[in-house]
């Protein structure tokens, strides 16, 4: 794929002019690429992990050597497309929150939003979060707002993660420590928990 920071600056139609219909063509690309990089991910997990049971059971050492370099050969790829997809997810990100924009033109042109006027400098700031492997996707969203001037702008439901999705993260930390042992205990709280944070949002304002 094209380097994200070319596409966003280079082509003969740059992301910020692009229409809705293009912003979420781009946006179907990405979250098919991504897609595609979680599922590898899932693979090499379960391989790595049937590797690692057939090496405990292997007293041969010539063979348990051949399932470490297996484990570790799968471990590097998974680092490597873990990194790619946090640059995708991020990319993602940003498709999602230029065509939100376009979206809701009307109202933002009414807030004096920056849609369709990002400066050079603006671009050049999202390519190196892009690329950094140390800004994870969660904080990326926050500059990527922050750059746009459209934190203020967005609703709370067209957020990438609200605070329903956070609520079922937590339930999963929660499994992952084992203070939810019941799967099916687990997905009726989180159930209920985003079924309350989605009715609570429909209330009228008082």
């Amino acid at each position: 794929m094209m380097q994200f920071i070319e596409w966003l600056t280079k082509r003969r139609k740059p992301l910020s002019k692009l229409t809705r219909s293009e912003l979420r063509r781009k946006e179907l690309m990405l979250e098919k690429d991504r897609a595609r990089q979680m599922n590898r991910i899932k693979k090499l997990a379960a391989e790595k992990q049937a590797i690692f049971q057939q090496g405990a059971t292997e007293k041969a050492p010539e063979l348990r050597l051949a399932y470490a370099q297996q484990f570790e050969l799968r471990t590097t790829e998974q680092l490597m497309i873990s990194r790619q997809l946090n640059i995708r997810s991020k990319e993602l990100l940003t498709v999602s929150r230029f065509r939100m924009l376009r979206e809701n033109a009307d109202r933002a042109r009414e807030s004096g939003s920056r849609l369709g006027m990002i400066s050079e400098t603006d671009i050049l700031k999202l390519g190196h979060l892009i690329e950094s492997d140390g800004i994870r996707s969660e904080a990326y969203q926050e500059r990527l707002d922050e750059i746009l001037g459209t934190a203020a702008e967005i609703d709370e439901g067209a957020q990438s993660l609200s605070d329903s999705g956070k609520a079922v993260m937590e339930i999963w930390g929660r499994m992952d420590v084992g203070d939810i042992e019941n799967d099916t205990e687990a997905f009726d709280e989180a159930d209920r928990r985003v079924r309350e944070r989605q009715q609570r949002a429909q209330e009228p304002l008082a």
